[in-house]
Order: structure tokens, then C-alpha cells, then sequence
């Protein structure tokens, strides 16, 4: 399937405020990110690809983590493709330099970061949270991802993302 034209449902700058939590509208850099509505039945990955007809391999999903170090409970985000599976218990653990990490509850990922579950994007996260990205997120030509809420999604080239400060690129997901 074609990628869908989405023209029609891209946001202008103006209307941000309308769409993007505060937060995340101070996050984004003044130029490189687009931001477009969908409707709730399409805001899930694989329900946004199906209807888009973006690849798996170009929706970057943005996971909430909860580790363990130095005897405090941290967390931390995780963004990588939607082909792809998180290595939690081994690179990314490993990263972290954590003894243990695991998904964060859907509770814990809401309250935290002042997101809609399912619409948790790397802008605008909370203060000292580590941000890590997979290295495959950064060989994607662009890429889609959360905005905060489920009404609305960010396209942008990685070097985007990457440029964020304090983003960590590493190799955090297992192919297949």
C-alpha cells in the first residue's frame, strides 16, 4: 500500500497549542518536525501503519523504563522502530549499567511523563531522564512517532531526534 498524502491532516505551526501538550510544543525545535492528526482508531503503530501505509520499519515508538541503579528506581525512555524488539534485559540494561529494568506500568508511563499511553513521545520528557534511541531509528530516511497524545503524530528526519539533548544512539533492539 501507498503511503497516505498527509497533506490534509498536517498541523501548522499556529495551531500547535491545539494540538501538542505545552511541554512537548517547547520540546520541538523551531524547523524538521511535522505534526499531523489521526484519529484514535489509528493512533496504535501497527493500526497507524495498516491505515497510513507507513512501514513498521518507520514508526519509532518512545517506551517508558523503569531501572534500577545505584539502589534508586529511575527511569528512562527508550525510542525504536516498530519492527523491531527492545533487548531490556541485555543491551539495554546493559546500557543503563542497571541490575535490573523493566517496562514501566501504564500508570506509572502516564503519570510521569504527562502523556496519553500510546502517544508517549522523547519530547518533552521529564528532567534527567536518560533518552536512548536505537541505532536502527537513525538509518531511517524519517520517521513517525508519538506527539504526547494519540490525536496527533510527529514525522521528522532522526538527526532530529538525535540532536536532543542528552540522546543516547546505541544499539538496543534485536532484528527478527
Amino acid at each position: 500500500m501507498p503511503r497516505l498524502d498527509l497533506a490534509p491532516f498536517v498541523v501548522p505551526p499556529e495551531r500547535h497549542a491545539l494540538h501538542l501538550p505545552a511541554f512537548v510544543r517547547a520540546a520541538l525545535p523551531p524547523t524538521g518536525v511535522t505534526v499531523f492528526t489521526v484519529p484514535e482508531d489509528a493512533s496504535d503503530t501497527a493500526a497507524f501503519s495498516a491505515r497510513y501505509g507507513f512501514a513498521l520499519d518507520d514508526c519509532a515508538n518512545t517506551i517508558v523504563l523503569r531501572y534500577r541503579q545505584g539502589g534508586v528506581d529511575r527511569h528512562a525512555a527508550v525510542v525504536s522502530l516498530g519492527s523491531l524488539r527492545l533487548d531490556v534485559n541485555g543491551a539495554v540494561r546493559g546500557h543503563l549499567g542497571a541490575k535490573k529494568a523493566s517496562f514501566a506500568s501504564r500508570d506509572d508511563a502516564t503519570a510521569l511523563t504527562g502523556m496519553e499511553f500510546g502517544g508517549i513521545t522523547a519530547f518533552g520528557l521529564p528532567e534527567g531522564w536518560r533518552v536512548l534511541v536505537d541505532g536502527a531509528v537513525t538509518e531511517r530516511a524519517e520517521v513517525v512517532m508519538g506527539a504526547g497524545l494519540r490525536a496527533a503524530k510527529l514525522l521528522l528526519r532522526p538527526a532530529v531526534l538525535a540532536a536532543l539533548p542528552g540522546v543516547e544512539v546505541a544499539a538496543l533492539t534485536a532484528r527478527g
